[in-house]
């Protein structure tokens, strides 16, 4: 267990001891971990995610031979995600990256589009001096303990750590223009192609077609706190709310927006809205919209 997946699960026992002492008076015990998938839900969830499988086969093949032709290493990557009641599972995507990304970390130092102003970058310049003895993995270094891997930047975890504190109002991370991205995987983050694995994620029951976003372990532990925890307590999605709600001249939403809407859609979520939220995710994506 690392640093970060331990400091995720203390936190959630602390606030459910919170909760616990909190209803005591009336008796009830609310466990913040707890979340019951509809059985409405999960019956459209296979019956999609199976459907769109055997539907767009030939696609995942010509990917598969695409990524294959332009750089070396596997199709399809794996990274540890968390969703519903915190359950961490393998989130699958197709390789959009070159092997060799920690050698470009210097291009993506002050690019996070959700980091406030004044805030500290979240990667630097790492010399190969202290990026010495890692295993390099498919999106860079991911199989080493003391390096976070993002599908946006690499840092190392006491790095990370060390500069929680002042990122807490941007608990998400997101880098335009990102030089480790290849040609083929620019065309697949395009059109969201690079997302299609993740129906397999849907088949086995590790999340749904509809809901927040899994998020990587050390951002989760960012966002646990009495105030956002609801999020994880609420099904877990290929596509979610904040995917669909442009806002802004540039169409572009804050951290602080992105955690609104997903507890929105925890509290309000039912069949109508998930019908709706993947109308406008087809439609975006036909229209050639960043979902």
């Amino acid at each position: 267990m690392n640093i970060t997946t331990a400091r995720l699960r203390q936190k959630i026992d602390i606030i459910n001891k919170r909760q616990e002492l909190l209803y005591a008076h009336n008796r009830k015990k609310k466990d913040v971990r707890h979340f019951i998938l509809p059985q409405w839900k999960r019956c459209f969830d296979i019956l999609f995610s199976g459907a769109a499988l055997i539907f767009l086969s030939p696609v995942f093949l010509l990917i598969a031979i695409a990524i294959r032709m332009e750089s070396k290493g596997p199709v399809i990557y794996k990274s540890k995600r968390v969703g519903t009641n915190y359950t961490i599972f393998n989130f699958l995507k197709f390789r959009s990256m070159y092997t060799d990304a920690d050698k470009k970390l210097k291009d993506l130092a002050g690019q996070n589009q959700y980091q406030p102003e004044g805030t500290p970058e979240i990667a630097k310049d790492f010399s190969m001096e202290e990026l010495g003895g890692l295993m390099f993995g498919d999106d860079g270094v991911i199989d080493n303990g003391g390096m976070l891997v993002s599908d946006d930047f690499i840092i190392p975890e006491e790095e990370f750590i060390s500069r929680q504190n002042a990122l807490d109002e941007s608990p998400f991370i997101k880098i335009e223009k990102d030089p480790r991205v290849t040609k083929v995987g620019r065309v697949l983050r395009k059109y969201s192609l690079d997302e299609l694995p993740q129906l397999v994620n849907i088949l086995k029951g590790d999340m749904s077609v509809v809901g927040n976003r899994p998020l990587p372990l050390y951002e989760a532990e960012r966002l646990t706190n009495d105030e956002s925890i609801e999020r994880f307590m609420a099904p877990a999605g290929l596509t979610g709310l904040w995917q669909v709600e442009k806002r802004g001249d540039a169409g572009k939403l804050s951290a602080k927006e992105r955690k609104e809407l997903d507890l929105k859609y925890g509290r309000e979520f039912s069949f109508f809205l998930d019908m709706k939220i993947l109308f406008k995710t087809l439609t975006a994506f036909v229209q050639k919209g960043d979902v």
